[in-house]
This record gives structure tokens, C-alpha cells and sequence, in this order.
């Protein structure tokens, strides 16, 4: 008997997910017990199917959640290049993730139109933030409603810089004449997080309601996006 065979298993050694007790294996729990008892990094390892060497595909996916704080919307602002960082992450996973992330974006933002009419802060709030909440940089995005407040199109007009965006008046109400819109939003997103308003807040505010006003179309909020939170001009008594 060598030394080699003489030594000890070492009890640190990670076991690959097809040498798991079934129950525990992600795909197998998944069919026997439901998606929702599988915990974000077990859902995300049977998007990936594979880690790297000894390391597990689950763990992969734990060192991955673990940058973000283990917070799915800031994985799903994570760029291909920045996944690919990881040990175990290709470009094909790091592609599969991100589809994920943005099909789970698309799905809520489905919900509230289903769900709910837009005719308060919070609801319209839902519905950007699948939109703009997660972009680096400002966007403007206008909502379209009937008298309904059911949803009639959504348009991005603008794209800015990282502290402000531009956004022609003029744009947004012949927008709502085309499509026979009685109801205008409009919304944009802060990406430093800080939902208080600044004075070009203020004046585009107001530009905005006067353009509507003077063509007797209802202007409902103005709402500033933020990640998990919202500023409405409306529930500000600042309209």
C-alpha cells in the first residue's frame, strides 16, 4: 500500500449534484415538491445545469448571489462580462441568466396590467420600475391611459445622461392624441437611488401638465423611479 493510498478522503471534497440523495438534487425536487421550494440559487443551478471541477452548480450560483447581496434585481443588472467573471460562468450561461432575469421582469410587468388599473402611484410604480428601474442611466418613459386608467401603450422618449434626461413636451401630448389617449403619465428613474426631485424635476413637471392642460388631457403623475422605492408628484400635493 503507497502513501498516496494511505491517506485520508479529504472530508472537504465537494460532491458534483448527480451524486446528491435524489430528494435533494434541484430538477428532481422541483417535479416532486413544486419550483417554489427550490431556494434562488437551486432555480438558477438548473439554468446553468453544471459548475466547474468539484464545485457544484449550485454553488456556482451562490458565489454568484452572493456579489449581489443575494438580491435578484441586482443580478439582473449584472452585464454577460460581469457574470462571465465568475469561475464556472460561459458566455452561454451568463446569456441563460440574464434571459431569466428578463423574462422574470416581463412577467411582472405583465401581472400589473392584468392585475390592476394604473390610477395609483404605487401600481404605476410596479409597472415602470420592470421597465426603467434597473438602467444606469435616466429614462424617460410616458404611460398612455383611457379614462379607465387601463393601460393603452407605454413610449420611451428619452435616454440621458446619469444625473438628468431630455424630454420634448411637444412629443409626449401629440403621442396622446394619436393614440386617443385621455390620461398621461409620466415617469423616470433616478439611478443614483436619491427619488427627491431637483429643480429640472420641477420645471418639466410643470411644462408637462401645462402641455396636457391645454389639451384638456388629464396629466395624473409625475413619478420618480427608484430601486424599492418611488417619489409621485400627486401624493406630494405637488400637482
Amino acid at each position: 500500500l503507497s502513501l498516496h493510498d494511505a491517506l485520508p478522503i479529504s472530508m472537504d471534497k465537494k460532491l458534483s449534484i448527480t451524486s446528491w440523495p435524489e430528494d435533494d438534487r434541484p430538477r428532481e425536487k422541483l417535479l416532486k415538491q413544486g419550483a417554489q421550494s427550490l431556494s434562488n440559487a437551486e432555480l438558477l443551478a438548473i439554468l446553468i445545469g453544471t459548475g466547474y471541477a468539484e464545485t457544484d452548480a449550485v454553488m456556482v450560483m451562490k458565489q454568484v448571489l452572493s456579489q449581489c447581496n443575494n438580491n435578484l434585481n441586482a443580478l439582473g443588472k449584472m452585464t454577460a462580462s460581469e457574470l462571465m467573471s465568475f469561475k464556472g460562468i460561459g458566455e452561454a450561461k451568463a446569456v441563460t441568466i440574464l434571459a431569466a432575469c428578463e423574462l422574470g421582469k416581463r412577467r411582472a410587468q405583465s401581472d400589473v396590467i392584468e392585475q390592476e388599473t394604473l390610477s395609483s402611484a404605487k401600481a404605476i410604480y410596479r409597472y415602470a420600475h420592470c421597465i426603467i428601474g434597473e438602467q444606469s442611466v435616466e429614462h424617460g418613459l410616458v404611460l398612455y391611459l383611457n379614462q379607465g386608467y387601463k393601460l393603452i401603450k407605454a413610449v420611451q422618449l428619452s435616454k440621458g445622461g446619469i444625473t438628468e434626461t431630455a424630454v420634448d413636451v411637444r412629443l409626449v401630448v401629440k403621442e396622446a392624441l394619436l393614440c386617443n389617449a385621455t390620461v398621461v403619465v409620466f415617469c423616470h428613474n433616478h439611478p443614483s437611488n436619491n427619488i427627491q426631485p431637483s429643480r429640472a424635476d420641477d420645471q418639466l413637471t410643470h411644462q408637462l401638465k401645462a402641455g396636457c392642460d391645454f389639451l384638456r388631457l388629464f396629466f395624473l403623475d409625475h413619478i420618480i423611479v427608484g430601486d424599492g422605492k418611488f417619489f409621485s408628484y400627486r401624493e406630494e400635493g405637488r400637482l
